[in-house]
């Protein structure tokens, strides 16, 4: 009886404290960006954006605008197979679509203070 008694304090004790936190949190600007695809495009999403002549005439042609690249850097996948992120002295991502989006990738050199989308690929 006393082991379930401690428990049920313990489990008490948890939920208010993550209630107090998700409050805490819900107002700020918080990312838990912790993984090696997340951390990637949060750097390249930082960055000032630009785009190369053989993207703006893909983007011009086909439905593909900023908003969607946006939110494929947002919600893609890094493919670090294809990828070059140890490339001096800029890097270069191979960044692949998620869901309706899958069909497009992106293929991105990261600098220092930009990030250009090289290439734009239609499958």
């Amino acid at each position: 009886m006393q082991w379930l008694k401690r428990f049920g304090f313990y489990l008490v004790g948890v939920t208010l404290g993550s209630i107090i936190v998700l409050f805490i949190w819900k107002g700020k600007d918080v990312s838990f960006d912790y993984g090696m695809d997340a951390r990637t495009l949060k750097t390249i999403r930082i960055k000032k954006r630009l785009f190369s002549e053989d993207a703006q005439q893909i983007m011009a042609t086909s439905k593909v605008d900023t908003a969607t690249i946006s939110t494929i850097l947002n919600h893609g996948d890094v493919d670090f197979g294809k990828s070059k992120p140890r490339l001096k002295p800029c890097a270069e991502y191979y960044i692949t679509g998620k869901d309706s989006l899958k069909n497009i990738n992106l293929y991105i050199i990261r600098c220092d203070s930009t990030a250009t989308v090289d290439k734009i690929i239609i499958n």
